[in-house]
């Protein structure tokens, strides 16, 4: 028998798979009959749905992100279409308002996944939200609770079949510069150069001839802001900003590589920043944030550690609860949370990694006080969730205080971006020049 899809002239005629469903936090055994071709993943909280309040799209490679904020939870269906690829999300008691009406004109000609939205109703208490695509896609739909002046969210992410490979990436991009670099050997003649100044016998020893890979986390992102400073300005903005400034300069350093956990405006949860990390076997792991505080006097730069017995101050423990509670705003289903990852996270080498992030941290802090004022003269502690990579040196700084109105300036400024950025790299050329045994062999 077939069956007609209300929100075009689709035909569905495949025999029917049977599912299970759930409903909010609680599975719910049961029988639920649809054709193969239209694969339900369903999520939903049944209750009344209330107003659709605002939606947003946050496109990037390594995953597109819907937003439907609402004033009560939202019940829900998703089904994925084949030929040619669609995803459907069934909306119950949901009415086609202004603020949904927006959602299509929110879809980038940019966006590796999303080519068009439309709107239908399956029948009249369930509007239909069908996505067509540009190809295959994983998808996958979870309700976040509100947090943080959110409303309740339906959150749809569309993931590529074939995960992006931060390795992968790493090396491509490698090889684009490589050939970039030959090209441009090619048509000019080599010219004479300057001796390298000596460095003083008293000072750093040479890096190591092993290539040192840095991997750089931009704090925040995509549905999280992070801090917001007088202006308006956003911490994920000015964060990225720096975050690429060193990237540029670490790959133009000799024996140095960068990677970045996110490179645009998308939300990465904390742990799978650590993952990244992990997956280019790293040397070195950044988190780069900026500060804030209700006091807008506060100012000044600060990098802080792992701590595995407590926060080293009562500001450095309240700073790590905040960023801790970054997954809670951007957005992660807690029920699909990798929790191997959060039991095995600290090991017998975690007392090594402390001891050198302390190390590398200092390094940095001296050098990013030549640029700006330092809010506190050592290396901080606190149990940050992002830097608890067991086997990888690991520092936050957070660059200044954006709820400075001074400092806020400084972190919009072009220039500004570069010293801070500057000054990180010094303080990581510092640390592997006085320990070149630190790199991966």
């Amino acid at each position: 028998m077939q069956k007609r899809d209300r929100c075009g002239d689709e035909t569905l005629a495949d025999p029917p798979v049977i599912l299970r469903v759930d409903v909010g936090r609680r599975r719910v055994c049961g029988w639920l009959a649809v054709p193969a071709t239209q694969l339900l993943i369903s999520r939903g909280v049944w209750a009344n749905s209330g107003r659709i309040a605002s939606v947003r799209i946050w496109p990037a490679q390594e995953y597109t992100r819907v937003i439907i904020e609402s004033t009560l939870p939202v019940a829900h269906q998703l089904s994925a279409l084949k030929q040619p690829e669609r995803v459907v999300l069934d909306l119950n008691g949901i009415e086609l308002t202004a603020e949904l009406a927006h959602l299509p004109g929110l879809v980038q000609a940019t966006d590796p996944y999303i080519a068009s939205i439309r709107f239908g109703h399956k029948t009249p208490q369930i509007l239909r939200v069908v996505l067509d695509l540009k190809g295959e896609v994983r998808p996958d739909v979870f309700a976040l609770q509100p947090v943080a002046g959110y409303g309740h969210r339906l959150v749809l992410d569309l993931y590529p079949l074939a995960p992006v490979d931060p390795l992968m990436a790493l090396l491509e991009s490698e090889q684009k510069r490589d050939r970039a670099d030959s090209r441009r050997g090619e048509a000019s003649p080599p010219q004479a150069r300057d001796p390298e100044p000596r460095l003083e016998p008293r000072k750093e020893a040479r890096l190591s001839s092993r290539r040192i890979t840095v991997a750089i986390d931009p704090g925040h992102g995509g549905e999280d802001p992070g801090a917001i400073g007088p202006r308006g300005t956003y911490e994920k903005d000015v964060v990225l900003a720096i975050a690429k400034k060193l990237k540029a300069m670490l790959d133009a350093t000799p024996n140095m590589r960068a990677m970045l956990t996110r490179d645009d405006d998308y939300f990465v949860p904390l742990r799978e920043r650590v993952h990244k990390a992990r997956r280019v076997q790293a040397d070195l792991f950044i988190s780069i944030h900026a500060d804030a505080f209700r006091e807008t006097r506060a100012r000044g730069s600060s990098v802080f550690a792992l701590s595995e017995s407590g926060a080293t101050s009562a500001a450095a423990k309240w700073l790590a609860q905040k960023e801790n509670a970054s997954d809670l705003i951007g957005g992660v289903d807690l029920d699909r949370r990798d929790r191997l990852l959060a039991r095995t996270l600290l090991d017998l080498s975690q007392t090594a990694q402390i001891s050198d992030s302390l190390r590398v941290g200092r390094h940095v802090l001296d050098n990013i006080g030549t640029h700006n004022a330092l809010h506190k003269a050592t290396v901080e502690q606190a149990s940050f969730a992002v830097l608890k990579a067991p086997d990888i040196p690991s520092i936050l700084v957070e660059t200044a205080f954006i709820s400075n109105p001074d400092e806020e300036l400084k972190l919009r400024s072009g220039a500004h971006q570069q010293k801070f950025a500057a000054s990180i790299l010094e303080g990581v050329k510092r640390y592997f020049a006085r320990n070149p045994g630190l790199a991966r062999a």
